[in-house]
């Protein structure tokens, strides 16, 4: 069977991997937004300039007593936030980073950042080092790691950072930027500042090359009871930024069914941004070491 080029519409045979008339991959992805067969390697349209969705679009992650989800939102061409969840022992560590849209590759920053900061945070604890300890190295791992995916010539990939380590009676939470941390149960409380000008969301400190040095929050709390720990990108905190409407809707509910609930108020509120949501169970039960995660087709 043969078939016409997507970009010049010359004749082509079956099989073909590039068009003889213009030099077209065969079977290149075409722009959602357009139809142009044109993408970048990049990820842009050359025709439009959109930003073509990933495989991130949609993802679910789930320990046995802790979960996430991060979604693109409705309005975004694709998803720019990231989490990361794992256990140390009786710890669960959960990292989510938010990429900022202003820079190159803003996706890229994010999911090196909390995939750097996880695993350092899980190895330091793993070796008997302290909460807060754990986690200022892994925000210094995890900066030292996006400052180098900058290359010469360009403004430097961007994000925001929020960490929470949960257990052995206490929860220890780092940040840098505007991703926020919530302790929802007795005495709910807004547990980060933000690292933004008052009023906007113009950032005053995030990760990066041109980020200066980086000197992250640190909060370690106990808590009176049971609760949960919640991380969130600003797509959710947008929406949402009273702990009781979040502990509304996060208690009482399993993680996993916690965050999918939290991810789809922010969608039916607009979803105007990534949405980014992890919810980590404390006092409720040890934490478990084995990731599973849902692509979008077994949700």
């Amino acid at each position: 069977m043969s078939g016409a080029c997507p970009a010049c519409e010359t004749l082509v045979l079956a099989g073909e991997a590039f068009c003889e008339q213009c030099g077209h991959a065969l079977g290149a992805a075409a722009c959602t937004a357009c139809g142009s067969a044109a993408v970048g390697a990049d990820g842009y349209c050359e025709n439009c300039g959109m930003l073509q969705p990933s495989g991130r679009d949609h993802v679910e992650i789930e320990l046995a007593v802790a979960a996430g989800v991060s979604d693109r939102g409705l309005r975004h061409s694709r998803n720019e936030d990231a989490m990361a969840l794992t256990a140390a022992d009786t710890v669960a560590v959960g990292v989510v980073c938010d990429g900022v849209s202003t820079s190159p590759r803003p996706e890229e920053a994010s999911q090196t950042a909390a995939d750097t900061a996880a695993a350092a945070l899980a190895k330091q604890l793993g070796e008997g080092a302290d909460p807060e300890t754990a986690t200022r190295e892994a925000v210094r791992l995890a900066a030292e790691a996006v400052a180098a995916l900058a290359e010469p010539g360009e403004d430097a990939p961007a994000c925001t950072y929020v960490s929470a380590a949960a257990g052995r009676r206490q929860v220890t939470i780092g940040w840098v930027g505007d991703s926020r941390a919530y302790w929802l149960g007795t005495g709910s409380d807004l547990l980060t500042g933000d690292d933004a000008t008052p009023g906007t969301h113009m950032l005053t400190a995030w990760l990066g090359a041109d980020a200066g040095q980086v000197v992250p929050h640190i909060r370690t709390f106990t808590p009176d009871g049971p609760g949960v720990v919640l991380l969130c990108s600003d797509g959710l905190w947008n929406y949402y930024p009273e702990p009781a409407a979040l502990a509304a809707v996060a208690l009482n509910a399993t993680p996993r069914a916690a965050a999918q609930r939290l991810v789809r108020l922010a969608l039916e509120a607009g979803g105007h941004d990534n949405i980014t949501v992890l919810v980590i169970p404390f006092g409720q039960g040890e934490q478990a070491e084995t990731t599973v995660v849902f692509p979008k087709e077994q949700q």
